[in-house]
């Protein structure tokens, strides 16, 4: 778990999101409300801005509070890395808030914490999983695979 969290509030813009999440390297982003308090409302990820901005016409000027996921799955700080990894194959989640006992974010679990915890098959399920395209889409290498 990474406890070096960036966050936001939920009345940033679009634009300072996507500003904060090149500077500290992130690719998802805990909403907190606009009291200052850790308390989560919701998530925005790189592939929100880009879909939601960028592919509506949106105005970089929107606040993230209109972009952002509301019903965030998180995982408890005593949750073990295994009830976490199963959260992220069942919800398909490549990061995944991590919440104290009074529902403030501490930090986030990413592909990269559950790998490096464990490299067994186990691992590439997970992987797979979280992967795995939704609605009978392809991956590019498989739409490769499936014509040769």
């Amino acid at each position: 778990m990474s406890n070096n969290l960036t966050y936001c509030m939920a009345t940033d813009t679009a634009q300072h999101v996507a500003e904060m999440m090149k500077r500290s390297d992130v690719g998802s982003v805990p909403i907190m409300d606009v009291s200052g308090s850790r308390r989560l409302v919701g998530t925005v990820t790189d592939r929100d801005l880009c879909l939601k901005v960028i592919g509506r016409g949106l105005p970089a000027s929107t606040p993230i509070q209109h972009l952002m996921t509301r019903h965030v799955i998180t995982c408890h700080v005593d949750d073990s890395l295994e009830r976490c990894e199963g959260l992220m194959r069942k919800h398909q989640l490549r990061r995944i808030p991590v919440v104290d006992g009074d529902g403030l974010c501490v930090g986030m679990v990413a592909q990269a914490d559950v790998a490096l915890h464990d490299n067994s098959q186990h691992i590439q399920m997970t992987l797979r999983e979280i992967s795995r395209p939704v609605n009978g889409a392809m991956h590019a290498h498989e739409a490769v695979l499936a014509r040769a």
